[in-house]
């Protein structure tokens, strides 16, 4: 039987990936020591973390005005460093809220300065993205920050926000890799490894570098972008392993056509999943609204008569769908129902399986 594997994150990573993992985990192209082991200083896995930044710069056609840094701490460290370091003397930031996560970058950013939320979709229950002519944006704001893709709710910007000379930071911790960017509207973008990078334990950040040195004096060595910038990532000793993983993850999107081939697939891999929740008759919902549904986080729920939830049919249909190989389809603990996390290593033919037994399901027990 096939495995799928719906996790949210850490996640699905490409089955190539780990073959070659696998293979290389006791010596390293005859080097005799697995990249776990390896002085982080030593040309081997020096060598290493120049290729993962190289590819990674291809990939997304970054610019040489920015730095890539391969950090600890996950997304939920950079929602203190942002603050720490972009503020720049200035007692503002400009915060949209469309989900959990911009809550909770919006609860760390108010530790060090005001947060103006531009724009919030609490209103109609988190299920939209708030159109940009009703946000309340500061000209004079250190930055703006977004969250385009929120893994929970599964809520997606299907566009750029256009701030001006104001700078643009984005929380893509759950889409980045999995749509074209232009990297230069942004000032810095951050993610988590865990969801289209690699393994957990690093956070990737991307900054453009005239962002770089104005922490406040004070500010701890480990917080300071700069550092770690005038440093290429090995400040302290760096999370080896997982740079390693998101490299293999880097050559694979290369040889697969690059982000503009993952893009294509997200889209079709995502088609078929919505549509089969359209045309379940109301067995099936979610709640998005449809132009602002996420390509990577599909939350839905089952219902009887096509109108009332029955929320007793779940633990059969995830019971049932983990016999089948479907696995980690449990929606957030938040919400409930179900969410299937279909990333770039999530291939077609998992979501068709998946549709497949949706579509039995609804058949027996609608």
């Amino acid at each position: 039987m096939t495995i799928y594997n719906f996790s949210a994150g850490p996640a699905v990573m490409p089955k190539e990936v780990l073959l070659q993992a696998q293979a290389e985990l006791p010596d390293w192209h005859g080097s005799g020591m697995s990249v776990m082991e390896m002085s982080h200083r030593g040309k081997e896995y020096m060598g290493i973390h120049a290729q993962a930044e190289a590819d990674l710069r291809e990939l997304m056609g970054i610019p040489a005005n920015y730095r890539v840094l391969f950090l600890q701490g996950g997304a939920h460290l950079q929602f203190s460093m942002i603050p720490l370091n972009l503020l720049r003397g200035k007692l503002s930031a400009d915060y949209v809220n469309t989900g959990d996560w911009s809550k909770k970058a919006i609860g760390e950013a108010k530790k060090f300065c005001y947060v103006n939320v531009v724009a919030d979709n609490a209103d109609r229950k988190g299920t939209h993205v708030p159109a940009f002519d009703t946000w309340n944006l500061d000209k004079d704001a250190a930055y703006v920050h977004y969250t385009p893709n929120e893994t929970i709710g599964g809520v997606e910007f299907n566009w750029v926000p256009e701030v001006g000379d104001v700078p643009l930071v984005a929380d893509m911790s759950s889409n980045i890799l999995s749509r074209q960017i232009d990297v230069s509207k942004f000032g810095l973008i951050y993610a988590g490894a865990q969801k289209n990078i690699g393994p957990a334990g690093m956070a990737l950040v991307i900054v453009r570098e005239d962002l770089l040195g104005h922490a406040p004096s004070g500010l701890p060595t480990m917080l300071d972008y700069k550092i770690h910038a005038d440093n290429d990532s090995m400040y302290n000793t760096p999370p080896t392993y997982t740079i390693y993983m998101a490299g293999l993850v880097f050559q694979w999107l290369k040889k697969n056509g690059g982000i503009a081939a993952m893009e294509k697939n997200n889209i079709a891999k995502a088609k078929v999943l919505y549509d089969a929740i359209d045309a379940s008759n109301g067995f099936y919902n979610c709640p998005v609204n449809r132009a602002d549904r996420s390509r990577m986080n599909v939350p839905f729920t089952l219902q009887n008569t096509g109108t009332l939830k029955d929320t007793s049919l779940d633990s059969d249909f995830l019971k049932q769908a983990d016999a089948r190989g479907l696995l980690q389809l449990k929606g957030h603990r938040s919400v409930g129902g179900m969410r299937a996390s279909i990333y770039n290593a999530m291939p077609l033919a998992g979501v068709r399986a998946l549709v497949d037994f949706m579509n039995e399901f609804a058949q027996k027990r609608g």
